[in-house]
């Protein structure tokens, strides 16, 4: 059975404002470029991905105004079918993830992709209901390759435990994924390990900080080794470092680093757990989650999204930034860094000087989305998918 995956390529097409772009993920990666550049159109694409794997990836279409909505935006080509392509390719060991490219020969061990469209006339689907048309994952082993799962239309099969191609077995709606659909780790277990490892995947971009967030409130005293994605059991990941692992010293190093002098503290939880902060100034006062500013909270919020006793394999970030004070960025950018000592991290920032902090320490070099002829695009990405000195001119 293949072990744990980390991200090496990614790939997307036909989806808002990506046309056709495909780029290579490294240990840590980090894009930054201005509003209305297609950001976060990056960080959404390989969210469903994540999507297709839990099954719910028509669903999440549908919810951005299906089909007609998420399709490229850009000028089409008449009578072309309309298709979102989504691809992304996997390999063994974090430290052979680079930003010069991940290819089969350097250990790409798997590829995943499907495409989505709209259902044909006769189709048993509503009419602008997303319609998965084609899947694939594919395993590579050195040159040879070998196709663990592929669907086509409502027909589809994979390769069994015995390395035998068979009927997937399952009566496929045309909005269910079949990666999704497949959940008997006995039959394949590479395809096992490839849904595992993308529903382990968090996504933190929807933390709120405003006076009724979930941040803010305690929660139930559950051993907690990893934050949800919109951080609802923060109280019990602290918990659980301060009282079960017993270890901090990472923590309170972040927390001193935003926050000189101020300490988190974090009560013998009974039923539920619950955290405040002592601050220098006030020695004697602790000031509970519901007192602290939105930009304290969210920087806590970060820490323990990216500290806590297990990361997931994959952790993405989309504009970290938003409400923390400007001196919060370099010591975030260090909390970043550090994490991604035990995970792969991306992270989506609109923030110049956050960049500058990740550059600065030496740990990645910052990589710039623009528009390009409408679409898209990441500074020095040449049509071949990997990064070069300048960009290759469209044909």
């Amino acid at each position: 059975m293949t072990s744990a995956l980390q991200i090496c390529e990614f790939g997307a097409a036909g989806y808002r404002s990506l046309r056709n772009i495909r780029f290579p993920i490294g240990r840590l990666t980090v894009f930054v470029g201005a509003n209305g550049v297609g950001k976060t159109n990056l960080y959404r694409a390989l969210q469903l991905l994540q999507a297709s794997a839990a099954g719910t990836l028509a669903g999440e279409l549908a919810s951005e105004g299906g089909m007609e909505s998420a399709y490229w935006a850009g000028k089409r080509t008449p009578n072309r079918p309309v298709r979102i392509r989504l691809s992304v390719g996997l390999g063994p060991n974090p430290e052979g993830c680079s930003e010069i490219g991940y290819t089969v020969e350097a250990g790409l061990v798997q590829q995943y992709r499907i495409d989505v469209g709209l259902p044909a006339p006769t189709s048993a689907a509503f009419l602008l209901e997303p319609q998965i048309k084609e899947e694939t994952l594919t395993h590579h082993h050195g040159r040879r390759t070998v196709t663990l799962l592929e669907r086509k239309g409502p027909a589809a099969s994979l390769r069994n435990e015995e390395g035998k191609r068979e009927p997937l077995g399952i009566d496929l709606l045309a909005s269910e994924s079949a990666l999704g659909a497949l959940q008997d780790p006995a039959r394949s277990p590479d395809i096992h390990v490839l849904r595992r490892t993308m529903l382990d995947w968090r996504f933190y971009h929807d933390m709120r900080t405003d006076r009724a967030s979930p941040l803010r409130q305690p929660c139930l005293a559950v051993t907690t080794p990893t934050l949800a994605s919109d951080g609802t059991d923060l109280a019990a990941v602290f918990a659980t470092l301060v009282h079960i692992r017993q270890d901090t010293i990472d923590l309170d190093r972040m927390i001193g680093d935003a926050f000189p002098g101020a300490r988190l503290i974090v009560p013998e939880p009974g039923r539920s757990a619950s955290f405040g902060l002592l601050m220098p100034d006030y020695p004697t006062r602790v000031f509970e989650a519901g007192e602290l500013s939105d930009g304290t909270l969210r920087y806590l919020g970060l820490a323990g999204a990216l500290l806590g006793y297990r990361l997931p394999t994959f952790i993405a970030l989309n504009e970290p930034e938003t409400s923390l004070h400007p001196d919060l960025l370099e010591p975030l950018a260090r909390m970043i860094i550090a994490a991604s000592k035990r995970t792969q991290i991306w992270v989506v920032t609109h923030s110049e000087r956050l960049a500058a902090a990740f550059a600065a320490a030496g740990a990645v070099t910052p990589r710039t989305v623009i528009k390009r002829k409408g679409e898209t695009w990441i500074e020095g990405l040449r049509l071949s998918g990997d990064f070069g000195e300048e960009d290759e001119e469209d044909d």
